[in-house]
């Protein structure tokens, strides 16, 4: 790839861990790219950051998750690996600057996934705000989108983040897609909360055809009405995009986040719903979302990002395209 704007390579420094003689943990597996010195990707997995919060600023969040990709890694390079079947690689980060607008460097982002996925590589994106989903979604459609073809979004959130701005923020990215996008992509929300959105809100959700379900209804005793439509709109699409947003967690799991709620999914239903998503097969493209370290207790939203992003790489069946 040529050069992108913004953009820094991965360092070795930021993945420690236990020592051992053998390839045994992430930080001894995980390899490391360039991407403006590397023109073809001959790995499977790529991480890519996502260092921005203006988005979050934009919509009133607490600052600070633009340090997300980088504290999940900390926790990633602790972690064993067990996959020898596939290569995965840390393809550094696009770190925003004031001097340019959020949709200029959303485009940049977009331009890295697209290129990423026409080359067959799988993304999970590491954020950042929000907003980073309206970048990940353009590229992911402008590597796969044929005539015929359809998308579904699947978000773990408390909310739509279906609002209508003037401009993009952590809390515009899904109208910004069904606006562009709408005639064939479908989107779900698992975990919405009636007390974090607006009435406006689920009436766009409403006007979109946006599918969710609220917080209460998900959980492992009615895990079956998540798998149901999971299996509804994976009938309905050719590629799914799956998105995490960690203040859809109860706080008492992930407190380093920008916008913190008392209640909130748990770590061990999004898990299982995840694990299920992957079975369809049509998973192209993952990321985290709106980690705040500044915010964090002991790295608990991070380990459990990290923790994640793990059970994502072991579920994967690749290749996917």
């Amino acid at each position: 790839m040529t050069n992108p704007p913004f953009y820094q390579p991965p360092k070795k420094e930021r993945w420690t861990g236990r020592q051992s003689d053998f390839k045994e943990y992430w930080h001894q597996w995980v390899e490391l790219t360039n991407l403006s010195e590397q023109s073809q990707c001959d790995f499977d997995i790529a991480l890519l950051g996502y260092q921005c919060e203006e988005g979050v600023r934009k919509n009133q969040g607490r600052l600070g998750a633009k340090e997300g990709p980088n504290a999940i890694r900390k926790m990633l390079g602790k972690l064993p690996a067990h996959r020898e079947d596939i290569q995965l690689s840390d393809c550094g980060d696009l770190v925003y600057s004031e001097e340019i607008l959020l949709e200029t460097f959303q485009l940049e982002f977009s331009k890295i996934i697209s290129k990423l996925i026409q080359q067959k590589v799988f993304p999970i994106a590491l954020g950042g705000g929000h907003d980073m989903s309206y970048a990940h979604f353009l590229g992911i459609h402008d590597a796969l989108y044929h005539e015929g073809k359809s998308f579904g979004i699947i978000n773990f959130d408390a909310h739509f983040d279906l609002r209508k701005e003037d401009q993009a923020t952590s809390g515009t990215p899904f109208n910004q897609v069904l606006k562009e996008f709408g005639d064939h992509t479908h989107y779900a929300v698992l975990g919405i909360q009636q007390s974090s959105n607006t009435k406006a809100l689920f009436e766009i959700a409403e006007e979109t055809k946006s599918n969710y379900l609220f917080l209460e209804d998900c959980n492992l005793s009615n895990i079956q009405k998540s798998f149901l439509l999971i299996d509804e709109l994976s009938n309905r699409v050719d590629y799914i995009y799956v998105t995490v947003d960690m203040d859809g967690f109860s706080s008492s799991y992930s407190p380093g986040v920008s916008a913190p709620s008392s209640f909130g999914l748990t770590p061990d239903y999004v898990l299982q719903v995840i694990r299920y998503i992957l079975k369809t097969e049509k998973v192209v493209a993952l990321d985290f979302a709106e980690i705040n370290p500044t915010y964090d207790i002991d790295n608990a939203t991070a380990r459990l990002a990290a923790k994640l992003v793990w059970e994502v790489v072991q579920g994967v069946q690749y290749p996917l395209l």
